[in-house]
């Protein structure tokens, strides 16, 4: 079993900056690949980005030029550093491993996943 534990979150005003931190069990991310997903209230939750092994990256059109995902290997840990936040960024940010290693951001692909962390972005 997979153990994911995200933080970070917080308040902060538009166009200000975060910075998530998703903590993998050991390993974790030697072999599988991580995703960022959000849900917002009243939403579907969605997918933000995502890193495989090797490295590969994927962003959601909403996201790109703004968010930037990051893995380090030594710490277990993948990071989702987050530029010029806006209103409609506010949600809770979930982490989540897909042990198949894919590049993508299909909910289903996902087989473990954290309990999420709330960022407010909000004037």
């Amino acid at each position: 079993q997979v153990l994911l534990m995200e933080s970070g979150g917080g308040f902060v005003q538009p166009g200000g900056s975060l910075r998530l931190s998703c903590a993998a069990s050991e390993f974790t991310l030697d072999y599988y690949a991580i995703g960022w997903f959000r849900q917002a209230p009243g939403k579907e939750r969605e997918g933000v980005s995502c890193i495989t092994s090797d490295g590969s990256t994927y962003y959601a059109d909403s996201v790109k030029g703004r968010f930037t995902i990051s893995s380090d290997n030594a710490k277990n840990t993948v990071y989702l550093q987050m530029n010029s936040l806006k209103p409609e960024d506010t949600a809770v940010y979930y982490c989540a491993t897909d042990t198949t290693n894919r590049r993508g951001l299909d909910e289903w692909e996902y087989d473990y996943w954290g309990q999420g962390t709330q960022v407010t972005v909000s004037s």
